[in-house]
């Protein structure tokens, strides 16, 4: 089974700092996750939100602020350190064997960005790491683009409730990233009332959690036929699948 670290580690480090993924190198994960935007002169920013005040002391749409001025934002919980780049997560990466799957996101309107994908897939094959990497959305359409664009690396479909809302109930919406031939990571409270489903249109090797972060959940997730987990706690993840190996 495949353990990824969410957003790096976000309930051990600072989400999507480099502090955190420094650290998360250090533990025994397959892969983790990182969210990216565009800054308003095409910098990729590697933060969650379309906004920047949860987790920075700033406030307003990542997207209009330049490079620049992103280097003043200082992200909560941190040295103050600032929104990375995905060229220095890269950096970060590089050296191991950890995989990443990159979510495009979408800006605080919720369109995509302009070039955002496009800029991404340069960089990526630009250093060498097609292999390493999963291109991830919720959106079908930048799946399809994905897909065209950039047919040698994989594809990951996240879906939760309000995917099944806007796509037509979760076989829809599942069905739909199957025929993209997706990974697909479902929020775990959908996932187990429709794990039987699931399996039927998925398949068990394309199916993924996200994201348990208790004792319990995670415990309940090891023992069922999915092939990746996503959490907050991968540390947590590693000891109990460890303590189920013995």
């Amino acid at each position: 089974m495949r353990i990824i670290g969410h957003r790096g580690a976000r309930n051990i480090w600072a989400e999507n700092s480099l502090s955190g993924f420094r650290n998360v190198c250090g533990l025994k994960v397959e892969a983790v996750e990182l969210d990216v935007h565009l800054s308003s002169d095409g910098e990729i920013m590697v933060i969650h939100d379309p906004l920047l005040e949860r987790t920075t002391d700033h406030k307003g749409p990542v997207g209009r602020l330049s490079r620049e001025a992103l280097r003043k934002v200082k992200l909560h919980d941190t040295l103050s350190e600032t929104i990375p780049t995905l060229p220095a997560v890269l950096d970060v990466f590089a050296p191991t064997t950890i995989e990443l799957e990159i979510e495009m996101k979408m800006d605080a309107f919720g369109n995509p960005y302009p070039g955002l994908l496009d800029k991404v897939i340069a960089l990526v094959r630009e250093r060498g790491l097609a292999a390493r990497v999963v291109l991830t959305c919720f959106v079908p359409e930048v799946i399809e683009e994905i897909r065209a664009k950039a047919p040698e690396m994989r594809r990951l479909a996240s879906v939760d409730r309000r995917s099944c809302e806007a796509y037509g109930g979760i076989e829809r919406t599942l069905k739909r990233f199957v025929d993209l031939g997706c990974i697909i990571a479902v929020e775990q409270s959908l996932l187990r009332l429709t794990l039987d489903r699931a399996l039927g249109i998925v398949g068990r090797e394309r199916l993924g959690v996200w994201v348990p972060n208790t004792v319990g959940d995670i415990d309940f997730w090891l023992g069922q036929p999915v092939s990746q987990i996503t959490s907050d706690r991968p540390d947590l993840v590693i000891q109990l699948a460890a303590a189920r190996a013995r």
